[in-house]
């Protein structure tokens, strides 16, 4: 007579937006070396391996003032998250 509440289900459930990610920012910059990101907790050289190379996984752009050497990386945060939740998705 072991039973738990409530019923454990083998289907996956939807859960509903929270206000949190309602709220997420439209790009994601990447975090200073040794930091993390605050919205996904990957660690810089992560979202780098996502984004760079010859096949990146998710798009990202680099803003740079005309004679810098130096820009801003940029990476479209639902884009990201898209990405992440496939990978959760296609390893269940």
């Amino acid at each position: 007579m072991s039973q738990t509440y409530p019923p454990l289900t083998a289907a996956p459930i939807r859960v509903p937006e929270t206000k949190i990610q309602q709220q997420l920012p439209e790009f994601i910059r990447l975090p200073k070396p040794g930091a993390n990101c605050p919205c996904t907790g990957l660690s810089r050289s992560a979202l780098n391996a996502l984004i760079l190379g010859t096949r990146p996984k998710v798009r990202s752009v680099s803003l740079r003032r005309e004679g810098a050497l130096r820009g801003i990386r940029l990476i479209p945060a639902r884009e990201l998250l898209e990405y992440l939740h496939g990978q959760i998705e296609g390893a269940k």
